[in-house]
């Protein structure tokens, strides 16, 4: 099983509702399991040979606690703003080498297709390439942080 059938299954599990998913196969055992909005989605993936249980957390929290005021005011700020969201749980990556520049900036155009940033996974280094074209408002992850799946990285101004 590879990575993109890995992330498949994680949306699918995300969009169906199901509390828990387990699939084991003659090298890898994977379990998803999802709960109320009280508790943390998690995700176990361990090799059978190995069975070290490896725990990676799905959740959208806040870095800071919101009151209703500032809640709605960013909400009423970022409406007019898409967000490019993170395809894959890893570590985020500004830009393609420490030696490298920047793959986007706040300020700047990209166009569809335009390389955003690289998520590492599995020792795995994925281009996230942007889906709109506009302008970078925000970068809402810093360099080297690890991402989950369906983070918000990017704002972008479509106008």
């Amino acid at each position: 099983m590879d990575l993109k059938d890995i992330q498949n299954l994680i949306k699918f599990v995300a969009k169906s509702g199901a509390s828990e998913v387990k699939l084991e196969m003659e090298d890898i055992k994977i379990t998803i399991k999802t709960g109320s909005e009280s508790e943390t989605p998690a995700i176990q993936y361990a090799p059978v040979h190995q069975m070290p249980q490896v725990v990676t957390q799905i959740a959208d929290t806040p870095a800071q606690p919101e009151t209703p005021e500032t809640a709605a005011a960013t909400a009423d700020d970022n409406s007019k703003y898409i967000t490019i969201k993170s395809p894959i749980i890893g570590t985020f990556y500004r830009k393609p080498a420490p030696d490298k520049p920047l793959f986007v900036e706040v300020g700047q155009t990209i166009g569809e297709g335009d390389v955003l940033c690289i998520i590492e996974a599995m020792k795995l280094f994925n281009e996230i390439e942007s889906e709109v074209s506009g302008k970078v408002v925000k970068i809402l992850v810093d360099d080297s942080s690890p991402v989950e799946f369906d983070q918000p990285l990017f704002l972008v101004d479509p106008s």
